[in-house]
């Protein structure tokens, strides 16, 4: 994210200066001059040694973003949100714990290289290429801090951390070697999801759906035999697919217990066209009749069922395409060519040959490669599982240990291990990751761990342990190649920070920051819920028998304004450098607060610009509290106005339910009440009252208020609020900065709240009134009738709008009422009542209806309260101007 605009300019002497609430406030020079500050002065540094209490300290666990590429609009939405919590909770605990980490190892990095520097990592040794790997992702990673930093995240940034370095790769084969010898993992040659273009074995958790257009073709295969005997020359059945590049892997034909129509071909035999195999015809209920002809051909391995029936049936294997999806020779003429031009080249000599009876257009779902977007084959290779399909039961009572935020999240984490099919896949034939710290004996092919002492290591270029096979004696020893999935080692994360190591002297694994573990909170957005959320219950599970984490926060995606994922495909991609060249940082955070966690919402500017006026609104309210009250501290006065006193209890209020919603997660509902609370009542009701007095009362209030009020909004606005402290409150308080201060607690000020609303409510009508008759807001009014219980708050009334006389009247004021209108619902109306809404109409019309409480009588029909609105007008008998709200009748006589 380029901050050039920020920081091109040559420093000058304002921007070296105090700070002042003198001018206007200005983020471009304000925000990156703070953002300096905090880093440099590590304001957010965790503080170890001051937090003997564990429940004294907040910890997070950051998700370590993928190192290929730039921040988008996902990242800035993510980071914010993890940033209100670490602000709020740095201000109500005494540290928290904020790292940040660098996901540098996998296949996103070694494509990033690959890209970056125009070369292919099979073209290098694979030490030669991760230094150059290495290399890439430094430059990248220190583009991404400063980045991040210009978002203002309060990162504690010694305490950080990349999934390539020496620390983390130890950790990394520390798991595997624990889990190895749990029993929980396992090497096997067995089906595999596969990537033909990245050339390496994926999890499921790497696939996804994407529609697809293709053929449907109907191929006519010979039949040989049925379940009878014998067929004749002439028999045949068909069967439809939309990849005819597998027929030479076909190993038998299914069909469906259920379908009458070819049950007479099960037990017989058929012969596949142009390769010639013969392959029987079985009986299986996973056919899916309502697709193409309901007879399936299975492929060894065109899908999960090839696989689940190729188990289940003992069937052979025949393996057409190889790991870099091209036709092996199994494909005959056709070996050498790539999946795409062999699918070609086989409709046409399927349909030359006479066995294409039909080929239309069809539209799929196929399952593609995350990284890039490439079908996925199905191939039989060796490769490291963690058995997980025999745990899920534990790791959803794992979830269910958790707070979820929203609660909804937790249904897609179960559903998600209710669908697992396969253990978790996690090597990977890759030249960038972590190697397994493994060797095999060339004789009897024993593997053989390295010791815990001596990892990491790379069986590449290190020996192992022993000189001898401890199985054979074999002298030779074949080292695993293989790198870990990234996940195997990003779902490590709350080992990491708490630094999760083996003793030798204890012969145990421990923790060397115990107090970390577990973390209170992992932000995460909802699609690596199967990913990072999942795998990291997994590992961290397995490894110290508890849940990583006490609490789940799901961030929904950022979408364009039509509702679409953004995508440089589509184009239309909004970059954080565009809007942050448009708007302030501190608008950017306000905008990100706009949503309830957990939902997609539409990129809009107008909570930009919303934020954007709500800064300028706090600096011009901030500059008339300094002038009104200039010092930094009052002491209390004895006898607080009734004013001030309401004041104060509202805000005690306000304290207590932000406090509520923040810790509930909920940054939009507590974003909102505190923006009413601080324009509308403070700004444009207390304010008012304010500037027309001047007594320590005032003062107190004005800045016990404005002191509190920045806090609250320490979390979303962190910029302008630490500018504004700094100019007036920072000396006395003594503090480094606003966001290592106490949060706000409740102070118990009592007031007659409803009086005091009734009061506000006046005095805003009388401001509209003024306003309306285009009088100055400190023209004198005669006479004021209040028709309301404002008890107490009669001089504050009088002080802020001019009132000569103010009297407060019991009865109501002298106010006929007639109705000017009745509005039917038609929506309603017009379904129930059909053909006699004329009537009802021409009952209005003359006036021939009758209101009885809560229900019309019109005609012959009666309607109930929700079918009608009436529309009042109210009339003033007596002297002077009514004037009326939904609080309060005002009468004047200017």
């Amino acid at each position: 994210m380029s901050t050039e605009h920020q920081t091109d300019d040559e420093p000058t002497d304002e921007s070296t200066a105090e700070p002042s609430l003198e001018g206007t406030y200005d983020p471009r020079e304000t925000e990156p001059r703070w953002q300096d500050y905090w880093v440099e002065n590590d304001v957010f540094a965790y503080e170890e040694s001051e937090t003997p209490d564990a429940d004294t300290r907040f910890t997070i666990d950051t998700p370590p973003p993928t190192v290929s590429g730039s921040l988008h609009m996902g990242h800035l939405y993510q980071f914010t949100l993890q940033d209100f919590v670490a602000r709020f909770r740095r201000m109500t605990d005494d540290t928290v714990y904020f790292p940040f980490g660098y996901d540098d190892n996998g296949i996103a990095s070694e494509r990033l290289t690959e890209r970056e520097l125009g070369i292919r990592h099979s073209n290098f040794e694979r030490r030669e290429f991760q230094e150059k790997t290495r290399d890439v992702c430094a430059d990248y990673e220190a583009a991404f801090t400063s980045d991040v930093q210009s978002l203002a995240i309060s990162v504690d940034w010694d305490n950080t951390y990349k999934t390539i370095e020496p620390r983390v790769q130890r950790i990394s084969q520390l798991s595997f070697l624990d889990l190895y010898e749990q029993g929980k993992e396992y090497r096997q040659r067995a089906p595999t999801i596969w990537c033909p273009d990245c050339e390496t074995a994926i999890s499921q958790v790497e696939q996804e759906d994407t529609d697809k257009h293709t053929k449907f073709n109907d191929i006519e295969f010979p039949l040989v035999e049925d379940g009878n005997g014998e067929a004749g020359d002439d028999e045949s059945l068909t069967i439809s697919t939309t990849r005819p590049e597998l027929l030479p892997a076909c190993v038998s034909i299914f069909i469906h217990p259920e379908d009458d129509e070819n049950a007479h071909l099960v037990g017989g035999t058929a012969e596949v066209p142009i390769f010639g195999q013969e392959v029987p015809i079985i009986e299986d209920d996973r056919v899916d009749l309502e697709t193409g002809s309901g007879v399936v051909m299975s492929c060894t391995f065109g899908d999960q069922t090839d696989i689940e029936w190729y188990q289940a049936y003992d069937l052979p294997l025949r393996i057409a395409i190889d790991e870099s999806g091209t036709m092996t020779e199994k494909a005959g003429d056709y070996e050498g060519l790539s999946t795409q031009e062999a699918r070609k080249e086989i409709i046409d000599d399927l349909d030359d040959a006479g066995y294409l009876l039909e080929s239309r257009d069809h539209h799929h779902t196929v399952q593609v490669h995350e990284r890039c977007e490439t079908e996925v084959e199905y191939l039989v290779t060796e490769q490291w599982y963690v058995d997980i399909l025999d745990s899920t039961d534990e790791y959803l009572d794992a979830g269910r240990e958790m707070d979820w935020y929203p609660e909804k999240m937790f249904t897609r984490y179960k559903h998600w291990i209710e669908g697992l099919e396969w253990d978790w896949c996690i090597s990977r034939q890759r030249d960038s990751g972590i190697p397994f710290p493994v060797w095999y004996c060339e004789d009897c092919g024993e593997p053989v761990f390295a010791d815990r002492e001596d990892v990491p290591v790379d069986p590449l270029s290190d020996d192992p342990p022993v000189e001898t096979c401890p199985e054979c004696g074999g002298s030779d020893f074949e080292p695993e190649s293989d790198v870990f999935d990234t996940w195997a080692t990003s779902s490590l994360t709350p080992l990491i920070n708490a630094g999760w190591d083996w003793d030798a002297d204890a012969e145990a694994f421990e923790f060397a920051n115990p107090e970390l573990y577990p973390m209170n909170l992992r932000p995460q957005g909802h699609d690596i819920i199967s990913f990072w959320l999942f795998h990291t219950i997994v590992k961290t599970y397995e490894h110290t028998g508890e849940v990583p984490f006490e609490t789940v926060m799901v961030n929904g995606m950022v979408l364009d304004e039509n509702r679409e994922a953004m995508s440089k495909s589509k184009g239309n991609v909004v970059s954080p450098e565009a809007v942050l060249e448009d708007f302030p940082v501190d608008a950017t955070r306000y905008w990100a607060a706009g949503t309830s966690i957990g939902d997609d919402f539409p990129f809009k500017e107008n909570d930009l610009e919303a934020g954007e006026r709500l800064l300028q609104k706090l600096w011009n309210a901030s500059k008339l509290v300094d002038q009104l009250a200039p010092e930094s501290d009052y002491d209390e006065p004895d006898d607080l106005a009734a004013i001030d006193e309401w004041l104060l209890a509202k805000l005690d209020g306000v304290v207590e339910s932000l406090t509520e919603k923040l810790d509930a997660y909920e940054f939009s509902k507590a974003r909102n009440e505190l923006r009413t609370f601080f324009w509308s009542t403070f700004c444009d009701d207390y304010l008012e009252i304010a500037k027309q007095r001047d007594d320590e009362s005032a003062a107190y209030t004005l800045v016990t208020a404005h002191r509190t009020f920045l806090k609250l909004f320490a979390p979303f606005l962190p910029h302008v609020v630490e500018e504004i402290w700094q100019a007036k409150y920072a000396k006395a308080d003594g503090a480094t900065s606003i966001h290592v201060t106490d949060w706000p607690e409740v102070r118990g000020y009592d007031a007659d709240l409803a009086a005091g609303e009734t009061a506000m409510a006046t005095i805003a009508a009388l401001r509209g009134y003024k306003t309306t008759h285009d009088m100055a807001l400190n023209a004198d009014l005669d006479r004021v009738e209040v028709y309301g219980d404002v008890t107490g708050f009669e001089s504050a009334i009088q002080q802020a709008m001019h009132v000569e006389t103010l009297d407060v009247v019991e009865d109501d004021p002298e106010i006929s009422t007639e109705i000017v209108d009745i509005d039917l619902d038609y929506a309603t109306v017009g379904p129930k009542y059909g053909d006699e809404v004329g009537d009802i109409e021409g009952a209005l019309a003359t006036g021939e209806y009758e209101l009885d409480g809560d229900v019309l009588h019109a005609g012959d029909v009666t309607l109930e309260a929700d079918e009608f609105e009436v529309r009042e007008e109210h009339t003033y008998a007596g002297e002077g101007e009514l004037v009326e709200t939904d609080d309060v009748a005002i009468v004047v006589q200017a």
